[in-house]
C-alpha cells in the first residue's frame, strides 16, 4: 500500500492530520467561545459518529449527542467543566488533570518540569515559539498539537516541492517528537481527566484525542515509507 501512495495521497493525509491536530489544539487550549461551539455544532458529527468500525465513531457519537442538545447555558456548562478539570480547580486522590507535559513525566507534579524544557529546545530547533502574551508553559498539551500541525505542513511544502527525502526527514523528526512528547505521557493525562470531566462533550474529546493519537505511528509509518520509495525513484 505505502509503494501506490502518490504525493497527492500524500498530501492529502498531511493536510487531513495538520487539521486534526488544531481542532485538537483548539478543544485543549481555553474555555470554547460560542462561536466556536455553533462551528462544532456545524459540523456533520451525525454523519462521523454513524461511521460503522471507525475508532473514531464513539467519540464524534458523544460530541453529536452533547451539541445536538445544547441550550442558552451550553457555554457555560462546558467553561465551568473546562475550568474545574484543565485548570485544575477539581483533583482525584490529590492531582490534577492539567494538560502539560511535565505533570506526567519524570516523576510528575511540577509545571515547567524538565519537559517544559525539552518541549521548547524541539521548538527553538524548529524555528517555532509560542506567541508572545500566552503566559503558559511550551508542554501545554494544546502547543504540542499545534506544533505536530505545523510540521505536518512543513512536509507538505516539502512533497508539494517534490523534495521527498526532506519531507521525510521532517517526518522522521516528527515521529520522534511523538513518541516522546505526546505517546509518553497522554494515555496518563486521559486516565485522570476521564475520573474528572462531568460533560459528555469533553468524555467525548478524550475518547476522540485517543483514537486519532492510536493511529498517528501508523500514519506517520506509512508516509515515510512511501516517501521514501518515491525519492528512490526520483
Amino acid at each position: 500500500m505505502n509503494e501506490d501512495m502518490t504525493p497527492g495521497d500524500i498530501e492529502e493525509m498531511l493536510s487531513g492530520r495538520a487539521s486534526m491536530y488544531r481542532m485538537l489544539a483548539q478543544l485543549y487550549f481555553k474555555p470554547l467561545t460560542q462561536e466556536q461551539i455553533d462551528a462544532l455544532a456545524a459540523l456533520d458529527l451525525a454523519e462521523l459518529a454513524s461511521e460503522e468500525g471507525s475508532p473514531y465513531a464513539d467519540g464524534y457519537n458523544d460530541l453529536y449527542r452533547y451539541l445536538h442538545r445544547r441550550n442558552t447555558g451550553t457555554r457555560q456548562e462546558l467553561a465551568a467543566d473546562y475550568t474545574s478539570v484543565f485548570y485544575g480547580a477539581q483533583t482525584y486522590e490529590g492531582r490534577a488533570a492539567q494538560p502539560f507535559e511535565s505533570l506526567y513525566r519524570y516523576d510528575g507534579g511540577l509545571i515547567m518540569g524538565e519537559a517544559s524544557g525539552e518541549v521548547f529546545r524541539a521548538f527553538r530547533q524548529s524555528a517555532v515559539k509560542v506567541k508572545d502574551g500566552l503566559d503558559l508553559p511550551d508542554d501545554h498539551l494544546s502547543f504540542i498539537f499545534e506544533f505536530m500541525a505545523h510540521l505536518c505542513d512543513r512536509a507538505l511544502e516539502a512533497v508539494d516541492g517534490g523534495d521527498f527525502d526532506r519531507a521525510s526527514r521532517i517526518l522522521e523528526s516528527q515521529r520522534a517528537f511523538f513518541e516522546a512528547h505526546i505517546a509518553s505521557w497522554f494515555p496518563r493525562f486521559k486516565a485522570l481527566a476521564n475520573k474528572l470531566v462531568s460533560t459528555r462533550f469533553y468524555r467525548g474529546c478524550l475518547k476522540l484525542t485517543k483514537a486519532f493519537l492510536d493511529e498517528e505511528p501508523e500514519s506517520m509509518r506509512e508516509g515515510i515509507e512511501a516517501l521514501s520509495s518515491l525519492g528512490n525513484a526520483a
